[in-house]
């Protein structure tokens, strides 16, 4: 069992493997099985102003160089959705190797609403933006939302770059295979 707190329980639960001949990849499961392949870096998405929200994202990557966009992907149903509209913008902390309780924290529904979510934590207001900038972070980038496309249950946030920056870090984190992992980035793979 599985304590939620406050002498709530669930069973842990446990993944039953299923024969290739009867994996389909149109099932969400399997699809998320296969997904779970595909090794992302880890952010953590921040808005500021009024409906300020931080949320962790595995859903970002660079867009254009020129003009400098990016872009995320956030559920409809997530308060970071109605924060990143809300606030016109959006900032990005690319998550470094020892940030791991953090990547954890943002993701819990758990956390208090709002910027109280960010008092327990070590940020900065982004200079343009206003959206908190986590401390620690590899990198940094500040966007101003330019465009916003329907993608199935999620949005497509698309950003122009106001602002980037990075650290002297190394070491990232990363999602795979339903976990995070840290990656040492003076190790570079041999041919």
């Amino acid at each position: 069992m599985t304590n939620l707190g406050e002498g709530t329980e669930r069973p842990v639960l446990k993944r039953v493997p299923v024969p290739p001949a009867r994996r389909r990849l149109s099932e969400q499961a399997g699809l998320r099985e296969v997904m779970g392949q595909f090794a992302t870096g880890i952010t953590v998405l921040t808005a500021g102003g009024e409906e300020g929200h931080g949320m962790t994202a595995n859903s970002f990557t660079s867009v254009s160089l020129e003009p400098p966009m990016v872009l995320c992907c956030v559920s409809r149903a997530a308060r970071m959705h109605t924060a990143i509209v809300s606030a016109g913008g959006y900032a990005v902390s690319v998550l470094s190797g020892g940030q791991r309780e953090l990547a954890r924290y943002f993701a819990d529904w758990r956390r208090p609403a709002g910027l109280a979510q960010f008092d327990s934590v070590e940020w900065t207001p982004g200079p343009l933006t206003g959206a908190p900038l986590l401390s620690g972070a590899l990198a940094w980038v500040e966007c101003e939302l330019a465009e916003i496309y329907e993608g199935g249950d999620h949005s497509i946030f698309l950003g122009r770059v106001l602002a980037s920056s990075r650290s002297t870090g190394t070491d990232t984190l990363v999602f795979y295979n339903g976990g995070y992992h840290h990656i040492d980035g003076r190790v570079r793979a041999t041919a």
